[in-house]
């Protein structure tokens, strides 16, 4: 102190305080906004979350969309290259068709540029009209495709319809191996499936890093009762918070109980791989660890299969994987991030994979129905369910739960989300809503009920793409008796051979959506010319024909005059093996 008070008295000392002082000041102005601009990096970074791929970084800020089910990335990268391009498919009727001002009854239409015959008994590939040109977004597909880097104005018309034509040939493949008598629920006739009993790091041990797999919400709450979810009471005891990633348990313990199921393996004609590779891609999908790391669960999968006799019996042909993500995930590319190579491992070409989204160009994937709220446990349930639906009061002429991608050039959904919210002062029916719209953004889809709610009460549901091509919002809508409206063909057409008709104008509308993109369509007005007797026959064939086949029953399932989308998968697979030629030593 006394040091201090001498100090002071030098005026020298004064002078040099003054000046420190006077910095100190403008200092201290200048650190002002900086500290507020730290605290505001600081509170991004706690609240949001930083994800890695390849060269991108995309920065998710935690909010309530995340919660919602439709909202959650379907495992795509972002504006990546996905297949959700409306190539030419015969949809017989119901088409929407901007030149005609009548509703979409026509025996032959032109959709993309592609002409079709009205017959689907000979499963023709639809010829190119003379004066058609691929669209850029056609072309960019069948780049993608191939893996192509150039131009997109390289790929010819001709490889749209080679590509076209591939499609359709694996879905006729797939079609044959449907059994005849689709009356038959189960069928064990020339042998029975095997189930391996993988080291628990394969799947069940992967359920608990549930916590951890999505860093803004616990994704816990989506894998109780072995992946049905937690309950919702509010809709009955038959109705679960199922996420659209849960396929890979559901179908595990299902198979466990089934009838056909052998413990010895050479009783077995399919051999059924339980691995919960999807989980696995999502448990690494948000951190930023390497490539190689992602992959190492599944070279030891192989590895482990390549020691088994039954394996090697025949180079895996007549075994099957069930994968609860999309085709896109497992067939990671070079200098890519995204996802894990377990698709494109040599060891993986021979078997069947089951997926919610299958690759179009790829023969051994099959497409099957993503999981629903849905889970009967007796043939009452789904019949009490099919008379529920059609009593519903449908307020809603058409609905679409989803969110916009204003990032994605590409995407309808903001078209959509403006016509379906636009004032209408024509309106007819005083008793009905137009358009009811439910944005996802705000946490609007988080609850089941609250989707089939809104579902079990409209006309029609819009189903443009999301992420990728396919939506469990598809199936939620058809389970509710709501006639799908697509977009894009491989939404549904390119899909699920099992277990949707090659007829799709059964069940769905279809509008081109290059013709939403050029604004030549309002989809509200289109679709409030569709007559009352036509919603009614396509109502009653979903919810009579369609519905049953495309839920999973409960684990216990005692479901026995129908079969559901596991049995239906379960025997198809069967039915495959059977008819194969394969070594039995």
């Amino acid at each position: 102190m006394v040091k201090y008070r001498e100090l002071k008295k030098s005026s020298t000392k004064v002078a040099k305080e003054d000046h420190q002082s006077s910095n100190a000041g403008v200092l201290c102005l200048y650190r002002i906004p900086v500290a507020i601009l730290f605290l505001l990096l600081i509170f991004i970074w706690s609240s949001s979350t930083t994800i890695m791929s390849g060269s991108i970084v995309h920065v998710c800020i935690s909010n309530r969309k995340f919660n919602n089910l439709y909202c959650l990335s379907a495992g795509t990268q972002p504006n990546f290259e996905v297949p959700i391009d409306p190539f030419a498919i015969n949809t017989k009727n119901n088409v929407v068709n901007s030149s005609s001002n009548s509703s979409s009854i026509s025996s032959s239409s032109n959709i993309n540029n592609f002409e079709y015959s009205n017959s689907t008994a000979d499963h023709e590939v639809p010829t190119i009209s003379n004066n058609s040109t691929s669209t850029s977004t056609d072309k960019m597909m069948i780049s993608s495709n191939n893996n192509n880097n150039n131009n997109n104005n390289d790929v010819s018309e001709e490889s749209v319809f080679e590509e076209i034509k591939m499609v359709k040939e694996q879905l006729d493949l797939h079609r044959s191996w449907r059994m005849a008598d689709s009356n038959v629920n189960t069928n064990c006739k020339g042998g029975g499936v095997f189930v391996y009993d993988l080291p628990s790091k394969f799947n069940t041990e992967l359920l608990e890093f549930c916590s951890d797999m999505v860093p803004w919400m616990d994704f816990c709450q989506y894998l109780k009762n072995n992946g049905l979810g937690a309950q919702i009471p509010e809709l009955g005891n038959n109705w679960y918070q199922t996420h659209q990633y849960s396929l890979e348990p559901i179908f595990h313990s299902r198979v466990l109980k089934h009838p056909c199921r052998v413990h010895n393996a050479s009783e077995a004609k399919l051999f059924y791989v339980p691995y919960y590779g999807g989980l696995e891609v999502l448990r690494w999908h948000f951190k930023n660890v390497s490539v190689e790391m992602k992959d190492v669960l599944a070279l030891d999968l192989m590895n482990w299969l390549d020691r088994q006799p039954t394996w090697a019996r025949n180079a895996g042909k007549d075994h099957v994987f069930v994968l609860g993500k999309i085709s896109f995930d497992f067939r990671r590319r070079p200098n890519i991030t995204w996802g894990t190579r377990l698709l494109e491992l040599d060891q993986m070409q021979n078997p069947l994979k089951l997926l919610i989204e299958r690759q179009p160009w790829h023969v051994n994937d099959v497409g099957v129905p993503h999981p629903t709220f849905f889970h009967p446990h007796t043939d009452n349930d789904i019949i009490e369910w099919q008379l529920k639906v059609m009593r519903s009061k449908r307020r809603n002429y058409i609905s679409f739960a989803g969110a916009a991608r204003p990032g994605d050039l590409n995407n309808i959904r903001s078209l959509l989300i403006e016509q379906c919210t636009a004032p209408r002062t024509n309106e007819t029916d005083h008793q009905k809503r137009y358009c009811h719209f439910i944005d996802c953004k705000l946490g609007g889809c988080s609850d089941g009920k609250t989707v089939v709610d809104l579902f079990m009460k409209s006309e029609f549901c819009l189903q443009p793409p999301g992420d990728s091509a396919t939506r469990k919002s598809v199936f939620d809508s058809l389970v509710a008796g709501c006639i799908p409206v697509l977009f894009s063909p491989f939404t549904a057409y390119y899909q699920y051979p099992w277990h949707l008709p090659e007829d799709h104008s059964l069940y769905s509308m279809f509008i081109d959506q290059e013709e939403v993109k050029r604004k030549k369509i309002d989809v509200v007005e289109r679709l409030m010319k569709v007559s009352v007797r036509e919603r009614e026959l396509m109502r009653r064939y979903i919810v009579y024909e369609l519905m049953p086949g495309l839920v999973y029953g409960d684990l216990s399932s005692e479901i026995e005059r129908f079969q559901d989308a596991f049995s239906i998968s379960i025997n198809n697979m069967l039915h495959r093996v059977n008819t194969m030629q394969l070594s039995s030593s």
